[in-house]
């Protein structure tokens, strides 16, 4: 199958495209720049160079999101603030956006014209329910609940339908053919929702080489209260914690050959770290391109990606994605019998052109916010350790956005985002087992890390990881394997000073 020979590596991916795909848009073998001058690409490269110099901050390192960093007082909306190189119109728009990424949904037919559509089965009805002050989702804690957290569904392909779709990547993952790509624990008066989360843990005791010890809680998922009958049998369950929304649009202006030519699926330099690129079909041409966005980097551009979670977890359809049934499956026969928000008079679906221009325009344009204590010592020399350990051969600190971009807010900024954009194996620890794309079940992309320490003050918690398992972030580091296991290693042998001093450069991010 053509998902298997993919992860042989960059050399072959051109020749194991089906046909269909050979004149794809993006040329899956070019490391270079063509936005650029000769010149400019000299200046480019120099810049982007890890540093070698760790006595005092880099230049511009503060401003992580480029011009469009937000220098604003760090508080509770310190993920909320437009890109600070917007122009009037631009900030106009995003409020705009802003006041439809915070809109309830209601079910229909509803006398609250444009706003009904909701479902029917759901897992929230606004997207701000999930991203949380724009921030990080969390698991659900005491009597809290799953808002920002949901079960992703997917199996292997098994009819020849199914493992064409796979192969085209006209699907990342076949949904259960009962409850569709994700459990749905909410649903519009007179349907019974798809049922509920359950999460159990277990703590497991690791010892650092000082003589510190570290809980890990290992979870286990499963489901309860199915009403419409058992999950396949090789269904598997991916638990999902909402990202942060920052700094998004910057993200995907970083050109593809700057990605591209970090992958190394062979590990031919033998450093250990064998990074690949996630591959997705491009909605608007049909053709193929860089995956970027979503754990396992499944949608290719921010657009798409907002228009798969308004019909994945609010059940709301778009010109990309038109479900007006959402995630309703032919054997949820009652959600077809039910009303559909589309208005013909507004649009062919329920949230058409100018609701998903606006929506997608505010989250391009979150910003990241400006570092803190860059020149702290204990920073720096946080920063030290935390190339020495290796962590920056995934965590790849800075890029130069592409200068061509739609979005000019986004041309040609120094940014540091800590991410490779890459699909890494993160061990059996991590593993959910569960084929995305090319992604396996041991790989996932490699989260930005900017914002990373003012998450407690934004969502109240710190609970990373794709699902929250990790509650500080010694918990997140010691949970790193396959990939990461030699970094992991090299922390937990370090001495207590060291670890809080590469903590704290975390902190500052």
């Amino acid at each position: 199958m053509l998902l298997k020979r993919l992860r042989f590596g960059l050399c072959c991916v051109l020749f194991s495209l089906p046909l269909s795909a050979q004149s794809a848009d993006l040329d899956f073998s070019s490391t270079v720049r063509d936005d650029l001058s000769n010149k400019d690409l000299q200046r480019v490269e120099k810049i982007t160079e890890p540093t070698q110099d760790f006595s005092k901050a880099e230049r511009f390192e503060a401003n992580q999101g480029g011009a469009a960093t937000s220098t604003k007082i760090a508080n509770r909306d310190a993920f909320s603030q437009f890109s600070a190189n917007l122009d009037f119109k631009g900030e106009q728009d995003f409020k705009l956006g802003n006041a439809l990424f915070r809109k309830l949904w209601v079910s229909s037919p509803s006398s609250t014209q444009a706003s009904d559509g909701l479902g029917p089965l759901f897992n929230a009805r606004a997207c701000q329910s999930c991203h949380l002050k724009d921030g990080r989702g969390h698991p659900p804690e005491g009597d809290s609940d799953a808002t920002s957290m949901f079960l992703r569904l997917g199996k292997t392909g098994t009819t020849e339908e199914e493992i064409k779709a796979l192969e085209n990547f006209v699907s990342a993952t076949i949904p259960d053919p009962v409850y569709g790509g994700q459990l749905q624990d909410l649903a519009v008066p007179g349907l019974a929702a798809e049922g509920h989360m359950v999460i159990t843990y277990q703590e497991q005791i690791v010892q650092l080489k000082d003589g510190t010890e570290v809980s890990l809680r290992k979870p286990e998922y499963s489901v309860s209260d199915l009403a419409y009958g058992p999950l396949h049998e090789d269904t598997t369950l991916s638990p999902r914690i909402a990202p942060p929304m920052i700094g998004l649009g910057l993200l995907e202006a970083i050109h593809p050959a700057d990605i591209i030519k970090n992958a190394d699926p062979d590990d031919i330099d033998g450093d250990g770290i064998s990074g690949k690129f996630a591959i997705a079909r491009e909605p608007d041409t049909d053709g193929l391109t860089l995956g970027r966005f979503g754990w396992k980097a499944e949608n290719p551009n921010v657009r798409h990606q907002s228009a798969s979670a308004f019909a994945g977890d609010i059940g709301i359809s778009s010109p990309e994605v038109d479900k007006p049934f959402g995630d309703c499956t032919a054997k949820q026969e009652a959600c077809f019998d039910l009303a559909t928000g589309v208005q013909t008079r507004l649009g062919e679906t329920e949230a058409p052109d100018p609701v998903i221009d606006l929506v997608t325009f505010y989250s391009k344009n979150l910003a990241v916010p400006a570092r803190r204590n860059v020149e702290k010592p204990e920073v720096l020399r946080g920063k030290e350790l935390f190339y020495g350990a290796g962590c920056a051969s995934c965590h790849r600190p800075k890029f130069v956005t592409r200068r061509d971009t739609e979005d000019k807010a986004q041309a040609f900024q120094l940014i540091w985002p800590y991410s490779d954009m890459l699909l890494h194996d993160m061990g059996e620890g991590l593993a959910d087992g569960q084929q995305v794309g090319i992604a396996n079940g041991r790989e996932w992309r490699t989260p930005p890390l900017w914002g990373l320490g003012l998450t407690e003050m934004v969502n109240g918690h710190t609970f990373f990881l794709h699902d929250g398992r990790a509650r500080n972030l010694t918990e997140a580091i010691m949970w790193h394997g396959g990939e990461a296991e030699n970094a992991k290693q090299i922390f937990a042998e370090m001495e207590k000073a060291d670890r809080q001093a590469l903590i704290e450069f975390l902190e500052s991010l």
